[in-house]
């Protein structure tokens, strides 16, 4: 295991290099593959970011629903090429890389097994900022032995207060917290709350703190800029190729303008290029075989009035082409906060950005708010999903389950890996294939039946 490299608090800052996870997910739909990654993985190893992020997120998913890969053997892969930095993950806490709540025997075990294949850093969040959603994870990673950063989902609403995000980060702290992040998914943090959230983490927690953010409305080089200021350790971007719009932004433009200052990152830019170079043909690949994948980087000030992610946006507007129904984006884009403030404002972060945004998708298109109630939203006004900061609009809620008692505690579910061992059995499954298919079985199963075919031609 590569363990963090301890920086000297105010004098210099670290980069995490989001290239392997973030910046493709962000603008390419995650659709890197396993040797595109492999082609600049090396070089981006020996630049000295503070660490990589290269798995978790979305990155699971995709490579067993489009790619036909194993994302467990693209981790160790990576291991097996990435010899000086540390590896990262993005964790969605007791909803691991998926998109409900698992078991706690799968939770443990998924966690124990991706510290095993190469995980260094296992930065857990939930959506909701609700702590129960992440105590079962948070404990996995300290008893696997991997640095746990505990992250906090950024939001904007008049329920989400500095106060209230400190409060969350001491209760991580609580839990072991090694290390905080500020984790503003759809680039809303502006310099100076940045500056005021980062200082107060720093001043009544004193843990080291991470800020991560995403280019999209242009503001995040200057909200990490205010943020090392006030004393962030680290903060997340990607090379140049893969950066700006809905992604991070550029490692060498960052590196430049902390160059020889207190906050200098001691990485010499020039180390960068050859993976820069090979990203530009790698994007075009990606191009091809994936058409109109691929988002412009551009910024996009939507993001301020409706607080939406910008994949969440790049995927709406491609569900409305398709559908024919791109005269009605203004109208969905205007319904998203009248959701999410009926739904107590949720931050906008998985799954969350997807059950606000599949609601507004029917309020609009049914022509009357809540005629149709998705079952996800119905599961969240129950209490299945965890604790909004906010209340929920009682008529929404009403409508929704009637009288049904909302829970007020994280629901046990009953033990998931023995009877995911057994469904992989026919494939000869190892314990990895048994969590494949408790996160996704249909694909899991799809996949195995591709592997075992070519195994044997």
């Amino acid at each position: 295991m590569i363990r963090p490299a301890k920086l000297a608090e105010g004098r210099k800052v670290g980069i995490m290099d989001t290239t392997l996870r973030d910046a493709h997910q962000s603008l390419f739909a995650t659709r890197m593959n396993t040797p595109q990654m492999l082609r600049i993985a090396a070089y981006l190893d020996k630049v000295g970011f503070f660490s990589m992020e290269v798995w978790g997120g979305a990155t699971f998913d995709t490579a067993l629903r489009y790619l036909n890969e194993d994302p467990w053997e693209r981790l160790r892969l990576l291991r097996s090429v990435i010899k000086n930095t540390p590896m990262q993950m993005l964790l969605r806490g007791q909803n691991l890389v998926g998109y409900r709540p698992y078991a706690d025997d799968v939770v443990d075990t998924f966690v124990q097994k991706s510290v095993e294949n190469g995980i260094d850093i296992v930065r857990v969040f939930d959506a909701l900022n609700d702590i129960r959603n992440v105590e079962r994870s948070a404990r996995a990673v300290k008893k696997a032995g991997a640095h746990l950063q505990g992250a906090l989902s950024y939001t904007i609403s008049p329920v989400h207060t500095t106060k209230g995000f400190v409060d969350y980060a001491k209760r991580f702290a609580d839990l072991g917290a090694d290390s905080i992040c500020i984790k503003d998914m759809a680039g809303i943090m502006s310099p100076y709350p940045c500056y005021e959230l980062v200082s107060a983490l720093k001043s009544e927690i004193g843990l080291p703190v991470q800020v991560h953010s995403h280019y999209t409305s242009g503001m995040s080089s200057m909200t990490y800029m205010k943020g090392v200021e006030a004393g962030a350790s680290v903060i997340d971007c990607a090379v140049s190729t893969v950066a700006m719009g809905s992604s991070q932004s550029p490692d060498e433009t960052m590196i430049v303008a902390f160059k020889d200052t207190e906050y200098d990152t001691g990485i010499d830019v020039r180390k960068i290029r050859p993976a820069a170079q090979l990203l530009k043909s790698i994007q075009e690949e990606i191009a091809a075989a994936n058409p109109g994948v691929v988002a412009a980087r551009t910024v996009d000030t939507d993001v301020l009035n409706y607080q939406i992610p910008g994949g969440m946006i790049s995927n709406l507007r491609a569900q409305l082409t398709q559908s024919n129904s791109m005269n009605k984006l203004e109208a969905i884009l205007a319904e998203v906060p009248a959701v999410r403030q009926d739904l107590g404002y949720p931050p906008l972060v998985t799954p969350m950005s997807q059950i606000v945004g599949v609601q507004a998708s029917m309020n609009v298109m049914t022509g009357q708010r809540y005629k149709m109630i998705s079952k996800e939203v119905k599961a969240y006004i129950k209490g299945e999903y965890g604790k909004p900061a906010g209340e929920i609009n009682p008529e929404v809620r009403k409508m929704a389950i009637g009288d049904e008692k909302v829970l007020d505690e994280r629901p046990k579910l009953p033990d998931e890996m023995e009877k995911c061992m057994e469904a992989v059995k026919p494939y000869n499954g190892t314990v990895e294939d048994a969590l494949s298919y408790a996160l996704y079985p249909d694909q899991a199963l799809k996949f195995f039946e591709y592997r075992k075919k070519n195994q044997g031609s």
